[in-house]
Formats: C-alpha cells, structure tokens, sequence
C-alpha cells in the first residue's frame, strides 16, 4: 500500500497534477459526470477565474449530519480558486446537471468532516497527513490546510 500511495502523492507533487494525473482526471470526470459510480462521485463545473469557460474537475463527496461536502485534498487549488471567483456559484454532474451553491466551511468546524471524507473517499488519504479513525484533535490540527465546501442546491 505504501508504494501506491506514494505514487498517488507524486501524480499532485507541489499541489497540481502532473499529466498523467490530468489524463486520469479527464476520464473520471466523464465516468462520474455520467453517474457511472456512487452519488458520491461527481464531477464538479465551475467557471475558470480567467477563462471564464467551464473547468471540470472530477471529486469525491463526504456525506455528515445530513450534508454533503467536497473537500480540497490538496489544499488550495485551481478548482477553489475558481469556486471562490464564482461566488460559489457550480453545476455538479452525477447523471444529470444540478445546480449548487458552494459555501465554505470554517476551519473550526472542518475536522469532523474531514474524518468522514477519509472514511468515505479512500482516495483522499494519501494527500491528508491523519489516518482514517483518529481522533477530531488530530484533524483539527492540520483543517486549515484543506479547503471544506458544503454543497447547498439552488
């Protein structure tokens, strides 16, 4: 598990996948936008910052008290930029395209979800330095480094 998982960690090495991690995005992007997995997995579209053309980025969702959230597992990245200019504003596809409003979560209030997301989303846990199970505090410890978004529909 420790050399897949390293090789994980280096398709994002410095926060931006490489071109292989790209290709592999642009296949899973189609896979989730048609429904092909779980709900869980969707493909987020948000309008570039500077393009203003739809970017679409293929995620995993943590699902907590009724919620669902996505989660940035490598911190700032082009696809929270691109939320953030958008005012929140995305479209997710799972099937069909539903309407959301992205809202973001307060670094206090993230660990519990982040321990979900682990749960839910095994990809994830190569890019968060907490291992599945932990307690809150050791989430709460690195929460501010990953972006929480709530999904709300619109």
């Amino acid at each position: 598990m420790g050399r897949h998982q390293d090789w994980l960690r280096q398709l994002y090495a410095g926060g931006r996948g490489n071109a292989t991690a790209r290709r592999f995005a642009r296949v899973w992007a189609w896979v989730f936008r048609l429904g092909l997995q779980p709900r869980r997995w969707v493909t987020l579209e948000v309008p570039g910052r500077l393009s203003g053309r739809p970017t679409r980025f293929p995620l995993g969702m943590a699902d907590l008290d009724g919620h669902w959230y996505l989660v940035s597992i490598l911190g700032e990245c082009n696809w929270t930029r691109n939320v953030r200019a958008a005012g929140g504003d995305a479209v997710l596809w799972w099937r069909r395209p539903r309407s959301v409003r992205l809202v973001e979560v307060a670094v206090d209030e993230r660990a519990p979800i982040l321990r979900r997301y682990l749960d839910a989303v095994p990809g994830g846990r190569p890019h968060v330095p907490v291992a599945p199970g932990s307690p809150l505090a050791d989430f709460a410890a690195v929460a501010d480094r990953f972006p929480v978004f709530r999904v709300d529909p619109r």
